[in-house]
This record gives C-alpha cells, structure tokens and sequence, in this order.
C-alpha cells in the first residue's frame, strides 16, 4: 500500500475498539480492496451489500448436502459474503455514501445469510429428526438474532462514547417509528417494509436496555445533545463527587464499556461463522445449533446483565444516587 492507500485504509475502519484481530488481519484488508475497486467502477455500497446476501444465501443452499466437498464451497461463499459485508461499509466511508436504507440493508445482510443457512441445516437433518429439527431452526435462529441484535447494539453504543454521532449508528427507536409512519408505501415501498422490520429491531434493542435508555435520557436532559466534551460539565449535578478524575465523560464511560467489546465481537460473525465451519467439517451442523443455545446464549446474557450493570451505576451517580 501506499502512504495515501494506508490513510484511507485507517478512515474505512471503524475503531480498534470494536475491530476483530480476524477482521484487521483479513476481512478488512481485502474489503478494502473490494471498496477502492468499487469506487473505481462506480459501484454503490447497496450493490455490494446485496452481492453479499446472494452469497451467503447460497453458503445455505450449500449446507443441505452431505458432502465435504460442497460443504468447503459453502465455506467459501461465506467469507466471500462476509468481505463483501466489509467491502460495503468501508467503501460508504470512503465515498460518504450513507443512506438509513443502507444501514438497514447491511444489518439484514447476515439474518439473510443464516435463515439460509438455518434452513439447509434443517432441511439436511429433517430425514433422522423430523419436524424437531425445524423447531430447533426456530429457536436458535431466533436466540441468534436476539444475540446479534445486543451486540450491534452495544458495539453502536460504544462508537458513540468514542466519536459521537457522526460516528456511530445508533438509532432511537421512537425516531424509526416515526420515520416509519411518515414514509409512503406508495412513494417508497421498499423502505416502507425495511422500516417495519427496523422499527421493531430497534425497539426490542430499547425494551431489553432500560437503564441505557434511562442513562441516554439523561445525558440529553443535561446538555441537550447526545454528546459532549468536557467532564466538568457535570460539576453542578449532586454526586458528580464519585466520579474518578476529570476526563471527558464520553472517553471516560468508554473505558467502563472497552471490556465488554470482546464478547460483543464474539457475539458478532467470526466466532460463529468458525463454529460453523467446525461443524460441517466433522458432518454434525447440529454442534452448531447446540453452541448458539449454550456458549452464545450464555455470553449474550452475561454481556446485557453487565452492561446494564454498568449503565445503571453511571445512571445513579449523575442522579447523585450512589451506585447501588
């Protein structure tokens, strides 16, 4: 790479914070790669991001055989989705290309890849479990989507505490679900559908945060924005005596929040995608589906208690409570 190459790889990142050792080692290099090619030839990270879904859908169609070797291409298919899914976002802030339709259609991208793959594992075992086999798709796809949701969410969170919200996409439900019934389905009919399901992604994110939402309506009653940048800002507020030092509060609820990244990535798509890998290869897909009710699950609910733990403690001292 170039010097110049270099500067623009480091602003197609999002932050080291929330970047994945697998993720800067591979998956970002290469989406980078695909970003300045399509830049290059004018593509739009929308086109990217529904190349990608194409990929992952057939990744799904792939895990329905018993055999190795189809198995390895489905393997395939999904690191190729997963650059893609790189790609996209990287490419938009290179050409500040954002849009909420592309915000959305990039958090689908992966419900879309594993309903897919979801349904090949389903369709492989219904001839030895029957119909128990589809009740587990069920289940664990929605344990997954739950797990996924909490990590996007807290991921989002913690951009917000480093670069405010120019750098972060976390949304407000209330504002999604006005948008929602403001928008036409007779104007923009594809948006329309995209925002309903949005609107209740975004509002079963909020109903299992409530003490972020009481820490995020707080911090807006005190300053009015979402952000600010001096910690001394809080002098006139009872309690504000707990607090440790005089950084900025953002950068100081950061390093509350920088231990809980690591398990929000591990919620996110390598640890599952390498599960899932493991588990065609030994040709039991259902090891995957068992690591999602017990390892995934178990982490995603360690991840909410302690966050909100975290949330709920911050929330009492601003309130002059203490942290109990």
């Amino acid at each position: 790479m170039t010097e110049a190459d270099k500067i623009q790889y480091r602003a197609s990142l999002k932050h080291p914070d929330v970047e994945e050792p697998i993720d800067l080692w591979f998956y970002r290099p290469v989406g980078f790669r695909v970003a300045l090619l399509g830049r290059r030839f004018g593509w739009t990270p929308n086109q990217i991001t529904i190349a990608s879904i194409f990929l992952g859908i057939g990744c799904g169609i792939l895990c329905y055989p018993q055999d190795l070797w189809l198995n390895l291409l489905a393997i395939v298919l999904l690191i190729l989705a997963d650059i893609g899914d790189s790609a996209d976002g990287q490419l938009a802030r290179l050409t500040h290309q954002y849009s909420q339709l592309g915000r959305i259609l990039d958090g689908a991208a992966g419900d879309f890849w594993f309903a897919a793959i979801y349904i090949g594992i389903a369709l492989r075992l219904t001839p030895e479990w029957g119909i128990w086999c589809w009740i587990m798709a069920i289940v664990t796809g929605a344990c997954h989507a739950q797990q996924a949701a909490m990590a996007d969410y807290y991921r989002q969170f913690h951009l917000l505490c480093v670069k405010g919200k120019q750098g972060s996409e976390l949304d407000d439900a209330k504002a999604v679900a006005r948008q929602y019934s403001e928008t036409k389905f007779s104007v923009n009919p594809v948006l329309k559908v995209f925002l309903w399901f949005y609107r209740n992604y975004t509002a079963g994110q909020e109903r299992l945060t409530p003490w972020l939402q009481k820490l995020r309506k707080e911090v807006k009653e005190v300053e009015g924005v979402e952000r600010f940048e001096e910690f001394e800002g809080f002098e006139r507020f009872e309690g504000f005596e707990r607090f440790e030092g005089f950084e900025g509060f953002w950068q100081w609820l950061r390093k509350k929040s920088l231990p809980l990244m690591p398990i929000a990535n591990a919620l996110t798509f390598n640890c599952r995608a390498i599960t899932l890998f493991i588990a065609l290869m030994l040709g039991m897909p259902w090891l995957y589906w068992a690591a999602e009710l017990t390892l995934f699950n178990a982490l995603c609910i360690y991840m909410v208690r302690r966050h909100e733990a975290m949330c709920r403690e911050v929330y009492c001292r601003l309130k002059g409570q203490g942290g109990r």
